[in-house]
């Protein structure tokens, strides 16, 4: 029997949204337009990520913000980065 072939190791939560919430900004998306809706577990991990500086994560006014992007805990079966449009 041949062994099973390596995986690659699944993306850290701050690496997946840190990409795309890069490339919402490049898109023209403005930081206070978009939200990370994230699992519970998502969050925990968040927050216990020691490879992340000190500044990508914050908590004030009892929310919390990844690279300033609020995150909004729970309700959601999979973690998203929601973008809304500008009102004309």
């Amino acid at each position: 029997m041949k062994p099973a072939p390596p995986t690659a190791p699944r993306p850290t939560v701050a690496a997946r949204f840190r990409g795309e919430i890069e490339r919402a900004a490049a898109d023209g998306a403005a930081p206070d337009r978009m939200a990370l809706h994230l699992t519970l577990g998502d969050v925990e991990q968040l927050k216990r990520d020691r490879s992340l500086p000190v500044a990508d994560i914050s908590f004030a006014g009892g929310t919390m913000r990844f690279l300033g992007i609020k995150v909004v805990k729970g309700d959601v079966e999979s973690s998203v980065l929601r973008v809304t449009a500008e009102s004309a």
